[in-house]
């Protein structure tokens, strides 16, 4: 019941914000094994730098820097994917993701942020920052994080999922 309670919990604030996404395990979670999890997450310059910002500002505010994580960059990269193939920007299966999240990597709690159309590392933080929701994804009580840019193919316009973990 707990867990029910929780999934609703999560779909009414996702419904709710539409500008970012958090789920909490209901009970702590077993890690399982998936191979995703040991092979290495292929980051480009472009993403590096952006993670590297978001630590640095967390760090500026006086919170802990994030360890990055191969899985959840991958379970980003899923999203971008779905997002790129369906021409949207938004959380659709959030509930999924974090779940798996929480599942293989024994996660507490799960949040993300998504963007679109930013050309910068700086400017999407910039964006994240000046959202209420976004900014509080980014000062967090998290651990780890996964970022992935990927740029549509045909529009040439990059889209960012970001997912914090409490592990």
């Amino acid at each position: 019941m707990k867990l029910f309670l929780s999934r609703v919990a999560v779909l009414v604030s996702v419904l709710y914000t539409l500008n970012s996404c958090t789920a909490d395990a209901s009970a702590p979670a077993t890690p399982t094994t998936v191979s995703q999890t040991t092979v290495p997450y292929p980051y480009t310059t472009f993403e590096n730098e952006t993670l590297t910002l978001i630590n640095n500002y967390r760090l500026s505010i006086g919170l802990n820097a994030l360890a990055k994580s191969d899985y959840i960059s991958y379970k980003a990269e899923e999203h971008n994917n779905y997002m790129i193939a369906n021409n949207v920007v938004n959380h659709n299966d959030f509930v999924a993701r974090s779940e798996d999240i929480m599942k293989t990597l024994g996660a507490k709690y799960v949040t993300e942020n998504v963007a679109y159309n930013y050309n910068t590392p700086q400017a999407v933080l910039d964006a994240w920052l000046a959202s209420e929701g976004h900014k509080a994804n980014l000062e967090g009580n998290y651990t780890h994080f996964g970022l992935s840019v990927r740029e549509n193919p045909t529009t040439g316009k990059k889209y960012y999922t970001n997912i914090f973990a409490k592990i």
